[in-house]
């Protein structure tokens, strides 16, 4: 075989190893390109003023590069000069000083002026963009003074002692003796008074309250009997106030609206709705009594609570 013909490259192949060079050297210039540019354009919209905040002695460093403060954004302050700061006091060239970003900075500044006030270290935390490792770095520098704040807090104590004194009875009333002559009435939704009661507290009193309301409200004494857990030695604290029954329909009331009655359960609602839909409706108790599952004391003890 002649040597030349070893060498020899047919047309398809050289076309394609044409295109495969272009394509390599359009890829080279391209990094060429865009590796000569590492940092994006700065948008003043989104940052600070540069004469503001120009500061000469704090410069930025990115890629070996260093840059005035506020001429590019994103950047890591080389050397941070750390010193004592309000956060609500502190000028925006002391912010800049101390490390944070020119954004950070606009940020801290547009809070203050809508009213916003730095009252803890966990308050500063939340600026936009600060890292653990910034925050730690500037904590032990807070400081924050009241002069900043509203004049009017200067009374808010004595006012928060009035309220402090007020919720203290409220949360801790004070107990009725067991030689005063007190009772409480059971229809009283008034929790705090209830609470008065020895050996009733929060949880006993909502139950009280959420039971005369299913209820409809209580017509005996006997009926906080059937509260679970309630201390039989508090009820001699306990009577009975007037009473404004809320009766129930029963010739109206659909099966789950029946069934939410402490007295009634689902097959006692399901037996009246079928007594409705096959003899009509119910004139009064007495024709609960053809049905077997309201035996007399159940009847006896929904009497209050029933009108047709």
């Amino acid at each position: 075989m002649h040597i030349r013909e070893f060498f020899h490259i047919r047309k398809g192949d050289r076309t394609a190893m044409c295109v495969l060079l272009i394509v390599a050297v359009v890829v080279a210039a391209l990094f060429h390109v865009l590796g000569s540019h590492d940092s994006t354009p700065f948008d003043e919209a989104d940052s600070l003023d540069v004469a503001q905040f120009n500061d000469g002695e704090n410069r930025y460093e990115k890629g070996g590069k260093r840059y005035q403060n506020a001429d590019f954004e994103g950047y890591s302050v080389t050397s941070a000069d750390l010193f004592p700061f309000d956060p609500n006091t502190a000028t925006p060239e002391e912010l800049l000083r101390l490390g944070l970003k020119p954004w950070q900075v606009k940020n801290m500044m547009k809070y203050r002026s809508k009213g916003g006030v730095y009252r803890k270290a966990e308050d500063f935390a939340k600026l936009y963009g600060l890292t653990v490792e910034k925050f730690k770095q500037l904590e032990p520098y807070l400081r924050f003074t009241t002069d900043h704040r509203p004049a009017s807090e200067l009374f808010a104590s004595e006012k928060s002692s009035e309220m402090t004194e007020k919720n203290d009875s409220l949360r801790y009333p004070v107990k009725i003796k067991a030689d005063e002559l007190v009772t409480i009435d059971m229809n009283d939704p008034d929790t705090a008074m209830l609470r008065r009661v020895p050996g009733i507290g929060s949880y006993f009193a909502r139950k009280i309250v959420d039971y005369g309301r299913r209820l409809g409200g209580y017509v005996s004494l006997e009926q906080l009997s059937e509260i679970d857990g309630l201390p039989e030695e508090s009820l001699r604290y306990f009577s009975l106030g007037k009473t404004n029954v809320r009766k129930l329909n029963l010739n109206k009331l659909d099966i789950n609206q029946l069934r939410r009655h402490p007295y009634v359960n689902f097959y006692q609602a399901r037996a009246i709705v079928d007594r409705r839909r096959l003899h009509g409706s119910l004139k009064n108790l007495d024709d609960l009594r053809f049905l077997p599952e309201f035996p007399e004391e159940a009847i006896t003890r929904l009497a209050p609570y029933v009108e047709f």
